[in-house]
C-alpha cells in the first residue's frame, strides 16, 4: 500500500509538473522566454560565424588539390567527433586570467560561449558541406576549367549552386550548437540573467527539483529540434525533386 501510494505521488507530481510546465509556455514566462531568447542569440550568431569560416572551407577543399588536403579532410572528419567539454576546456584556459587571451574578459560571457559553439560545429559543417560539394564539383569541374575560371570564381559557383545542400549543412550545425551543455557550463558559467540558456537551465532546475522550468524549456528545445530535422527533410526532398 505504501508503495502504491509513493507510486502514485509520484505520478501526481510529474502530472503537476507537465501542467505547470504547459502553463508557463501558454503564459509566455518571462524567464522561460528570456532564457529561450539568450539560446538563440547564441547559437545563431555560432552558426552565422561558423557557417562564414565552414563553408568557404568545405569547397574550397571541394575544388583546390594540394599537399595536405587528405590531411586535412581527414583532421576535419575526425574534430567532428571532439568532446565538447573538452572544447569547453580549452577555450576555458585560453581565456581564463593567465591565459593568453585574459586581458579581454570575455570568460563568463556569452561571447566566449558563441567561441566554444563555433570551434564545435565548424568541422560538422565544413566536412558536411565538403561531402555535398565534391559531387556538384565532378559535375561543374570540366565547365568551369574550360571557361577559364579562377578558383574565386569556382568556390563560388559552388557556394551558389549547392545552397540547399550548404542550408542543410547549417541546419545541422544548429542542431548540434543548441542542445551544448558541456562545453557552454564551462565557459558560461550557468550565470542568471547573463549566461544561463536553454541546456544549462534545464541541468540546474532538475537538480532542484523544480520540474515545471525545466519541462517548459524541454519542450521549447524539442520544439527546437523537431523543426530542425523537419526542415532538413523538407530541403532534402526539394533537391531530390530538383525544386527550390
Amino acid at each position: 500500500m505504501h508503495l502504491r501510494n509513493a507510486l502514485g505521488d509520484d505520478i501526481l507530481e510529474i502530472w503537476f509538473g507537465i501542467t505547470e510546465a504547459f502553463w508557463l509556455l501558454v503564459t509566455l514566462d518571462a524567464d522561460l522566454v528570456e532564457i529561450t531568447l539568450r539560446s538563440l542569440y547564441v547559437t545563431l550568431t555560432a552558426l552565422i560565424v561558423s557557417s562564414g569560416i565552414a563553408l568557404p572551407l568545405g569547397a574550397l577543399l571541394a575544388v583546390r588539390r594540394f599537399r595536405a588536403r587528405r590531411i586535412t579532410i581527414a583532421v576535419l572528419n575526425a574534430l567532428m567527433g571532439l568532446p565538447p567539454v573538452v572544447v569547453g576546456l580549452i577555450v576555458y584556459v585560453m581565456l581564463s586570467r593567465s591565459g593568453p587571451f585574459g586581458v579581454l574578459g570575455l570568460l563568463f560571457t556569452p561571447t566566449a560561449m558563441i567561441i566554444a559553439q563555433v570551434i564545435i560545429i565548424v568541422p560538422l559543417i565544413a566536412s558536411i558541406a565538403h561531402q555535398a560539394l565534391r559531387e556538384l564539383w565532378s559535375d561543374y569541374h570540366d565547365l568551369l576549367i574550360s571557361m577559364n575560371t579562377t578558383q574565386t570564381q569556382r568556390v563560388q559557383a559552388l557556394l551558389w549552386d549547392g545552397r540547399r545542400a550548404l542550408l542543410t549543412a547549417a541546419l545541422a550545425g544548429f542542431g548540434r550548437a543548441i542542445g551544448e551543455v558541456g562545453a557552454i557550463m564551462v565557459v558560461g558559467g550557468n550565470i542568471d540573467h547573463h549566461t544561463r540558456v536553454l541546456t544549462t537551465a534545464i541541468a540546474l532546475e532538475t537538480g532542484k527539483g523544480e520540474f515545471a522550468l525545466a519541462l517548459g524549456l524541454g519542450f521549447v528545445l524539442i520544439a527546437m529540434a523537431i523543426a530542425v530535422n523537419l526542415a532538413i527533410h523538407m530541403i532534402g526532398q526539394t533537391e531530390r525533386g530538383g525544386r527550390w
